[in-house]
Parts: structure tokens; C-alpha cells; sequence
């Protein structure tokens, strides 16, 4: 990339952006900063799921040109902003990615491939909706560079995929599964959800057992979850609708556990299962506490923006509302609408929360990467609360490093505030620096993120 790209790229991610001063001078790890993975936001759906609460929107015209172009221009401008010379993963969420043109797919790639370098083989993943739309565009996504899928079957039961909005039937799961696995074998992520309106431990039991059956070597299982403003949350609130008890959920997600490991699944994070290796390395990533840069309207990224002066992680939101996005994407380059500067200690909470998901934790090697003055024995290990953790035998701390066991893992959002408070102790806490669109033109367009 030519001294030309790049001051470029800078001169449009400059404009508009106010930069408050202070913040903590900790400079990311040289080997960390070299790379990153990719997220790519697809914000379209052709209707919103009763339960969903998610970024996404119904188009109201054919733009997939200009969202394509957008694409495009951020993905270079951030590209140029973070100066990796690597990026080890590309994933294309949503909203509903498999509604964007496989050429988008290719483009975006292509502008990837021409500023940086992307291994031949890197993985490059697709969420897709088991619709016939989304199954028969899944040959020209392979074309496309598209290596693994993530099918999002959600339920076997149709009468749940009804409640649920979705815009497809088992059958249609079944056959959109079928397609995938034949184009991509080994490397398909079927999605599951439980704890569903009026669903038991039994039944859920017993449709996990019928997903396995058809199922490639990866499982992601998700809790269905109440929110606010949702279709669902005002049926629930009405009485039309009854979710399952907490202590129900609690051991649907323990029987699915079991059941995945006795079919030869190896659970390797809270909600990912793989048998045969194929676990997703992008996921691994963001769990790794890697740098990752997000595309799209309302993406998220945490990279350090070496090319801007940067020596500290920050963490990046893009503008929300599509229209709006393209409009500052077309302005200036990018759409990004707030930034974080990261402190050693907001970094370090970043690398506790998402490494403890993970079923083998964090090494003392992965810890003193972030933090090469105090490991995890210092920082963590004379705390009494985590010994009564550790003694309890919900919580892990030996030669091998920091992690839940089997037990401690169901139970990680009732362990992390202890893991927290102590780090708060022992890590001074710096001064947080933002930066987002002046006062006056953010009312306008953005409404920040809580």
C-alpha cells in the first residue's frame, strides 16, 4: 500500500472527528498489531424476527450497488487507518448477509486482497438463512471466496419458527444444510436455540438429537433472551406467550452439553461446540482478545490506528442507520461515529471476559502478552474471594493458567464481577478518552450507544 493510499485514507477519517485529550500511554504489542480479522455488516432483512433487537433493517429500495461501493470504501479506509499488513479472517454478518449479491462478496474480498495480504486458505465466513433465496445463491458465494457457512436453523419445529418471524421452514433448514455441507464439508455452523416459548427439557432434548443427526462438525447454541422493544418481549408482557424458568433453561443448556459431548462435540467455548477441529478461528479471535476491524453500519472493532498516531487500542463503533452510513462512508471514507481509547486496564478486562468463554482460558502466555509486568497469579491469585472460588472448584488457576471448569463455565456471568473487582484493585484505572462527531452534528444523526 503507497504512501499516497494511506494519507488519503487519513485525510478522510480526519474530517469532522473532535479528539478529546489524556488517556493512559500503554502502545499495543508489535506482533498483535501487525494483523487483525475482518466483520463485515450486511444491515438488510427482508422482515425482523419477533425477538430480534439487532442492527438491521428493511430495504425500501435496490441499493446493493451503493452499499457495495460503501463496503468497499470503508473496508480500504480502515484498512489504511490501522496499517496491518495481514488479516487472518473475514466474516459477513447481519442482518441477513445471504441477501447481499455473491459480486459483493467478491468485491469486498477483492479490496481486501488489494491492500493487504489474505491467506489463500483464510477463513472466510457467511451467515446464511435457510430460505430457497439464501440456498441457491450458496454455489456463487463459494465462487465468490466464501469457505465456511453459518446456517441459522434457529428450531426444527415449525409451528416455533412461526412464533419465532422466521422466514423459513425445517424443511427448508434441512435442505439449505444439505447444499451447505456438500459445497463446504466440515466447515458448516449450524445455530440452535432453546428455552423458547412453552418449550421443555425433553423436547429440547429430543430436537437437539434430530439437529445432530443432519448437522456438519460445528454447533452454536443460543438462549433465546427477552428484549425490550421486540415483538416477543410485548407478547410475554401481554400473557400471549410463556418462556420457560430460569432453572428450566439452566438445565436444557446442561442436557445440551451432555448430549453434544456424547455425539463426539467438544465444547471449546460457552455457546460453540466442534467435533473433527472445525471450530471457527474467526470466533477464536475476538475471544483471543486479537484485533479485529468492523465494516458496515453499526459494526464494532477494537484495533490500534497506527497510521493516525495511534498507540493505544480503541474500540470503534460505526454510525447505526444505513442511510445515514453511506451518506458519511460516500463523505468522507468511513462512517465511524465513536472511539474509546483503550487503557491497559479496560484492554485487560476485555482479555479476562472473553478469554474465560473459552473452554481452555488463558495461558500465563496469552496474559503476558497484554500485561507483561503483572500475570495472572499477581493480579488474581492472593484475591480471598477467587480462593473461595478456586476451592470450590468452579474456577482454575495452575501451571496452565486461568479457567472455568465444567461447572464454572455455566456459571462465568455469577463469576466474572469477583475476577473484575479484584483487577479494578490491583490495575490503576487511567482516564478514558473519546472521540465522536461534534455535539451539535451528533444530535442530528446519532444517538450513542448506552
Amino acid at each position: 500500500m503507497g504512501a499516497r493510499a494511506t494519507s488519503s485514507c487519513l485525510r478522510r477519517f480526519s474530517t469532522h472527528l473532535h479528539i478529546t485529550e489524556g488517556g493512559s500511554a500503554w502502545v499495543d504489542c508489535p506482533r498483535i498489531t501487525e494483523e487483525a480479522s475482518l466483520y463485515i455488516h450486511w444491515p438488510y432483512c427482508l422482515r425482523r424476527c419477533s425477538y430480534c433487537n439487532f442492527n438491521k433493517y428493511i430495504s425500501r429500495a435496490d441499493n446493493n450497488h451503493v452499499m457495495t461501493q460503501c463496503l468497499q470504501k470503508e473496508t480500504e479506509t480502515l484498512l489504511c487507518l490501522s496499517q496491518v499488513s495481514r488479516i487472518t479472517s473475514v466474516f459477513f454478518g447481519g442482518g441477513t448477509p445471504s441477501l447481499a449479491p455473491p459480486s459483493t462478496i467478491a468485491a469486498v474480498l477483492e479490496t481486501v486482497s488489494r491492500h493487504v495480504y489474505l491467506p489463500p486458505k483464510a477463513e472466510v465466513t457467511l451467515e446464511v438463512n435457510p430460505t430457497p433465496a439464501g440456498r441457491s445463491k450458496l454455489e456463487d458465494y463459494c465462487r465468490a471466496g466464501v469457505n465456511r457457512f453459518s446456517v441459522g436453523v434457529q428450531s426444527l419445529q415449525d409451528a416455533d419458527l412461526k412464533l419465532l418471524g422466521r422466514d423459513h421452514s425445517s424443511v427448508e433448514a434441512l435442505q439449505t444444510l444439505e447444499e451447505a455441507q456438500r459445497l463446504c464439508p466440515g466447515q458448516v455452523s449450524v445455530d440452535v436455540m432453546f428455552g423458547r416459548p412453552k418449550q421443555g427439557v425433553e423436547s429440547w432434548e429430543k430436537e437437539l438429537c434430530e439437529v445432530l443427526k443432519v448437522c456438519d462438525d460445528h454447533v452454536s447454541l443460543y438462549q433465546l433472551t427477552l428484549e425490550r422493544g421486540t415483538q416477543l418481549f410485548k407478547q410475554v408482557h401481554r400473557g400471549e406467550v410463556t418462556m420457560p424458568a430460569d432453572d428450566i433453561t439452566a438445565e436444557m443448556y446442561e442436557r445440551a452439553r451432555v448430549t453434544l459431548q456424547q455425539h463426539g462435540f467438544a465444547q471449546y467455548e460457552v455457546s460453540n461446540f466442534a467435533r473433527n477441529d472445525a471450530v471457527s478461528l474467526h470466533n477464536m479471535r475476538y475471544w483471543r482478545g486479537r484485533q479485529y476491524i468492523g465494516v458496515g453500519p453499526g459494526a464494532h472493532g477494537r484495533f490500534v490506528p497506527l497510521a493516525d498516531g495511534g498507540v493505544l487500542r480503541e474500540a470503534r463503533t460505526q454510525t447505526l442507520e444505513p442511510d445515514v452510513w453511506i451518506h458519511e462512508v460516500q463523505q468522507r471514507g468511513h462512517g465511524t461515529r465513536r472511539r474509546i481509547q483503550l487503557g491497559h486496564r479496560e484492554l485487560l478486562e476485555e482479555v479476562l471476559v472473553m478469554g474465560l468463554r473459552m473452554t481452555e482460558g488463558i495461558s500465563h502466555k496469552h496474559w503476558q502478552l497484554f500485561s507483561p509486568e503483572l500475570g495472572l497469579q499477581e493480579v488474581l491469585g492472593t484475591s480471598a474471594d477467587i480462593q473461595n472460588l478456586l476451592q470450590s472448584g468452579r474456577l482454575i488457576l495452575d501451571d496452565r493458567g486461568l479457567r472455568c471448569s465444567w461447572d464454572g463455565l455455566a456459571l462465568l456471568d455469577s463469576i466474572l464481577p469477583t475476577l473484575l473487582l479484584e483487577l479494578e484493585r490491583k490495575i490503576p484505572n487511567p482516564q478514558k478518552t473519546h472521540s465522536e462527531l461534534p455535539k451539535e452534528q451528533a444530535q442530528k444523526t446519532y444517538n450513542p450507544l448506552s
